[in-house]
């Protein structure tokens, strides 16, 4: 069943047109566009996801801490680049680098890289920072407080599904292996980020 529903989001998140991608603020509220924005983006997905899986990793061998503090300095970092965008200040390389992250974050997670939690926050609030700018880049006619409270929630809800199938895993199978299957999901999310910048 799980993986039929997750086959089923696949294929809606790579068959959603751009044009049509993201909710009307005019017509849903400017909350439900911002929710919408990184749910029908799969470079936006599978990175936040990503985030999650590695947060998992190294949460059970590094610092239980960083179950939290790195998803938070996504979402945080974020934000900053959503302001950025709105004070109208530039920033190079916006998509290449969210492409990149997809690829990055997914490796970090293959390779359940222990680094120093501080560090951890460091290397994904980088990247962070570029997804927020993109968001406040398509802010069009949505409020912009209530579309960035509405990404910044969805966004935290995207980190949780992968710290839940990071956790879920050793739990449903043993930690050994659990924490194999997250890597190899980490493994999946950095090939499908290299399938994006080919196929972009």
């Amino acid at each position: 069943m799980f993986k039929r529903l997750a086959a089923t989001a696949v294929v809606l998140a790579l068959s959603a047109a751009p044009a049509f991608a993201h909710l009307n603020p005019e017509e849903h509220g400017s909350f439900m566009a911002g929710v919408s924005h990184p749910l029908f983006g799969l470079d936006h997905i599978l990175a936040m996801v990503a985030v999650g899986l590695w947060a998992a990793l190294l949460a059970q061998s590094e610092d239980r801490r960083a179950l939290w503090l790195v998803p938070s300095a996504f979402v945080g970092t974020m934000c900053l680049g959503f302001l950025a965008a709105l004070l109208g200040l530039p920033l190079p390389f916006v998509e290449p680098v969210i492409l990149a992250s997809v690829v990055v974050i997914g490796l970090l997670a293959a390779v359940a890289l222990n680094v120093p939690t501080g560090m951890a926050m460091a290397l994904v609030g980088f990247f962070a920072f570029f997804h927020g700018h993109a968001h406040g880049g398509e802010l069009g006619r949505a409020t912009a407080l209530s579309y960035g409270m509405g990404f910044a929630i969805s966004t935290a809800l995207l980190h949780i599904v992968g710290i839940a199938i990071g956790l879920g895993l050793g739990r449903v199978v043993g930690r050994g292996t659990g924490r194999t299957a997250t890597r190899i999901a980490g493994g999946a999310t950095a090939l499908a980020g290299i399938w994006l910048v080919l196929a972009g």
